[in-house]
């Protein structure tokens, strides 16, 4: 079996890392990359997309195609009851009422869990978990009426576009099969500190990674410093911008955030500019000159990232539009109340003694990438 691949395409989220090595490809520290693919969920923020907007500059200098491939918008799509189901990770809360087995004790075992001497350690009739039959139920406990919606964000919006688009490089666009020895090498920016995600082979033969940043022993401070040194200025984290895995700096930093625009930074109250346009920006470059010749902003209309997250929060109470109702209700933040009443200053006295950040304050400090999600979790 061929261990040449047939092309090399970075598996481009925009984050820290990814924006790492589209920069090393391009002056040459990490030769060889073929093309770019940056898998657009429909639902970043702005900054994110500027940033892709960069990147793609400084790409196409040393003629590296960057693609960009989507599979819909996540927002719309979960909103549309037409849309085929597509299940996000929320974090669900039974009704109080939810009733839970209580079971007996495992005759065999007694409830020890253990089997006899000379079989394996666990009881083979109840696997070592002590428990016999239900012999009844019982009101859930507030802990025990916590859950979370099955994850398949990542596989619907972030591998499948991608897939299909590697195919295409290759030339087997489906449904033409992929010869054994045709593959590309799918370079995907995991730095030291995110091993947790790393895999050893991705779900297809025709693609196989690797982590140029293990290979160069760089960390997310490695990278970040690289981009300092390299001038790049800030990195927006690429995420959707409704995600669950936020942490309470994200909500806290949409919240403080929410008068101004996301689009073009300028204060909601700027956005009065109506007829054809309502709601445009108003804003005015240099107001020193004539309103008939001064440079007014081409905003179209204010977009707040807090109302846009807190609107979404209050329509997925009862799951997504087109599938069943949920028996209880689904919310954003991890603390299961609605968006704009979460408690999102929280910040723990640990944090105060070492700076240790929890995931309530901090959220997974990953960026989204297609092949490991930020929770840590496999891609279902």
């Amino acid at each position: 079996m061929t261990t040449v691949p047939s092309i090399r395409v970075l598996s481009l989220g925009a984050g820290v890392q990814s924006t790492v090595l589209a920069l090393m490809a391009c002056d040459g520290t990490l030769p060889g990359l073929d093309a770019a693919v940056f898998a657009d969920t429909g639902w970043e923020p702005p900054a994110v997309y500027e940033q892709v907007d960069r990147l793609a500059a400084e790409l196409a200098r040393v003629d590296i195609p960057l693609h960009r491939v989507s599979s819909g918008n996540l927002r719309a799509d979960t909103l549309d009851p037409a849309h085929r189901f597509v299940s996000v990770p929320w974090f669900t809360l039974a009704p109080k009422a939810t009733e839970v087995p209580v079971y007996g004790v495992c005759a065999p075992c007694g409830g020890s869990g253990r089997g006899p001497s000379d079989e394996p350690d666990s009881c083979s009739v109840c696997g070592g978990d002590g428990r016999g039959s239900i012999v009844g139920t019982r009101l859930a406990t507030a802990t025990e009426r916590h859950g979370m919606g099955r994850r398949q964000c990542t596989s619907e919006y972030k591998l499948k576009p991608i897939k299909v688009k590697v195919r295409e490089l290759l030339g087997y666009p489906h449904p033409t099969p992929v010869p054994r020895d045709v593959f590309a090498e799918q370079w995907i920016g995991f730095s030291t500190d995110e091993i947790h995600r790393v895999r050893d082979r991705l779900d297809v033969n025709y693609s196989r990674p690797r982590y140029p940043l293990l290979d160069l022993g760089m960390s997310r401070k490695d990278c970040q410093r690289w981009l300092e040194r390299a001038g790049w200025g800030h990195t927006a984290k690429s995420a959707c911008i409704g995600c669950p895995f936020h942490g309470n700096a994200q909500w806290r930093h949409m919240y403080e955030r929410r008068d101004i625009c996301a689009t073009c930074n300028h204060p909601r109250d700027d956005h009065w500019r109506g007829f054809d346009e309502p709601k445009a920006c108003a804003h005015l470059y240099n107001r020193d000159q004539p309103e008939e010749i001064a440079d007014l902003c081409m905003c179209k209309r204010f977009h707040s990232l807090w109302d846009d997250a807190v609107d979404f929060d209050r329509r997925i109470r009862k799951g997504g539009a087109s599938a069943n109702p949920l028996d209880g209700e689904a919310f954003l933040h991890r603390s299961r109340v609605p968006l704009d009443l979460a408690p999102i200053d929280r910040v723990t006295r640990a944090e105060y003694a070492d700076m240790q950040l929890d995931l309530f304050e901090d959220g997974d400090p990953d960026s989204c990438s297609p092949y490991g999600c930020r929770s840590g979790g496999e891609v279902a």
